[in-house]
């Protein structure tokens, strides 16, 4: 049966359901199949639901799972809290098609992910037999940390401590996350960006005092480094390309290349997976923001952190240390596990690593790259609205700015771009965008005015918004993150 393995170290392996419930490796590698799954004809798919389309990639992927439980998974998690039916709808634009990954009740595409990962995770529990608590540690840029809030709120044996950069995340990000409901959640803001959020996360599992605090408590992660939020993303590539079969606009074989904007790297990670079990993808195009490192790496086969730190109109994406890159390293290796523990401590080491420049031909066979400027990404917005009355968030923009180019090389190739987040989540700055004028207003006056523009309703969890009391106001110093987490887990070993 399928084991799935740390990217350092073969050795520590387990199930799939132990790996989701354990999040990051102990040696601080990411798990991943020991074995790539056998592929998937698409056209087996043709006439699936996205709920079937769903169960048959998690069996695939999760061969530990009972049946029944995957089944009841997906049921429960994609039903009727996403405000189209479709789950994750296709629409067409000039020259390629728009996938709509938020229409789920956080209105970002985190949503596909964490709204199935807590009950896969309370699967695993049960599978498990465990009574411990499953305290969850996320790190956010945005999107993440109110997606898990809201998929783990008041879940049985579990706990959420979100994690976000005081500034960098929009305003309605952070309302979102301060207003969260649920008895066992919280949320703390770091004095630093992303990636300090991140690096504290993953510093945690194995520092002595958190470590001293966890009794009768488990670590684990809602984060893209935890493999039960990677997997459910392969499940709307395949959606994508089986509704632009449905409609006509392929033939069930043909390759098409998706535009994915790019931050830590986990859903354009999940379109490579998708590929690996038989889904004709011909490219995957990153799209970054200014903080480019994702784009630089794929240019030049060096990955640099030496490089200054752009908080954006995209801040989902205002990442230097981009983790789901190591996955993609160590499958273009041919699983050189010893390679990858170099690479990773270069990077840890002196921020940067180069690789060979066999494996960078491999990679750059399926990935493409490109990036877009603040200018560039506010044009997008405004000439996307122009040309199709579709409003887009800066994210998308920073992809339609990436298809643009991609068009320009590879003209005959079907293309979709993934939409990321609704753009109500950034009214101020499409607004701002689409009158070509600066936005004057709060956000909420923004997505009033942007609604009665475009006849786009604003989706209910962001309108009720201002109505929510705001729960969470903790700012901590970076110094102080550790002490924070083992804080909160002997508030947890008590309860």
């Amino acid at each position: 049966m399928m084991r799935y393995i740390s990217t350092r170290d073969r050795n520590h392996s387990l199930t799939s359901a132990q790996a989701i419930l354990q999040g990051l490796a102990p040696d601080g590698g990411l798990y991943l199949m020991d074995a790539m799954p056998d592929p998937i004809n698409p056209a087996s798919l043709r006439n699936a639901s996205y709920q079937s389309i769903a169960d048959a990639i998690l069996r695939l992927f999760l061969p530990d799972y009972p049946e029944q439980a995957i089944r009841r998974c997906v049921s429960e998690a994609y039903d009727d809290k996403f405000n189209d039916p479709a789950i994750a709808p296709l629409r067409p634009f000039d020259g390629g098609s728009l996938l709509e990954l938020w229409h789920g009740p956080t209105s970002a595409f985190k949503d596909l992910a964490l709204t199935i990962l807590p009950r896969l995770l309370s699967s695993a529990y049960e599978q498990n037999h465990l009574e411990d608590t499953i305290s969850i540690l996320t790190a956010t840029s945005g999107d993440t940390g109110k997606a898990a809030l809201a998929g783990f709120a008041d879940v049985p044996h579990t706990a959420v401590t979100v994690f976000y950069p005081e500034i960098g995340v929009s305003p309605i990000q952070k309302l979102q996350m301060q207003t969260a409901a649920g008895r066992n959640v919280s949320v703390i803001a770091l004095q630093g960006n992303f990636d300090d959020c991140q690096r504290l996360v993953k510093a945690a599992a194995g520092d002595p005092g958190v470590r001293s605090a966890c009794r009768h408590v488990r670590i684990s992660s809602a984060n893209s480094i935890n493999i039960g939020r990677l997997i459910p993303q392969i499940v709307y590539y395949f959606s994508a390309y089986l509704d632009l079969v449905r409609s006509g606009t392929v033939q069930c074989g043909e390759p098409v290349s998706f535009i994915v904007p790019t931050g830590n790297f986990g859903d354009i990670l999940a379109g490579y997976l998708a590929r690996e079990i038989g889904l004709p993808v011909q490219h995957l195009v990153c799209a970054s923001n200014a903080n480019h490192v994702l784009t630089d790496f794929l240019e030049t086969g060096t990955y640099s952190t030496h490089r200054s730190f752009q908080p954006t109109i995209s801040p989902s994406m205002d990442i230097l240390v981009s983790s789901n890159l190591e996955r993609l390293l160590y499958l273009a290796s041919g699983r050189d596990e010893e390679l990858i523990r170099s690479l990773m401590g270069a990077l840890s080491d002196s921020g940067s690593y180069t690789v060979p420049a066999s494996m960078l031909e491999r990679i750059r066979q399926v990935f493409r790259g490109c990036w877009a400027d603040e200018a560039e990404t506010m044009k997008e917005i405004h000439d996307f609205h122009e040309e199709s009355g579709l409003l887009i968030d800066p994210h998308t923009a920073v992809a339609m700015h990436a298809f643009r180019s991609y068009r320009r090389e590879f003209p005959e190739i079907p293309c979709v771009v993934l939409s990321t987040a609704s753009p109500y989540k950034f009214p101020r700055a499409v607004l701002s965008a689409v009158q070509g004028k600066p936005a004057d207003m709060d956000d909420f006056e923004a997505m009033r005015q942007l609604s009665a523009l475009s006849g786009m309703p604003v989706p209910q969890g962001l309108a009720e918004l201002p109505g929510l009391p705001v729960r969470f106001r903790r700012v901590i110093r970076l110094e102080e993150g550790l002490s924070a987490i083992a804080e909160r887990m002997e508030e947890l070993s008590h309860d």
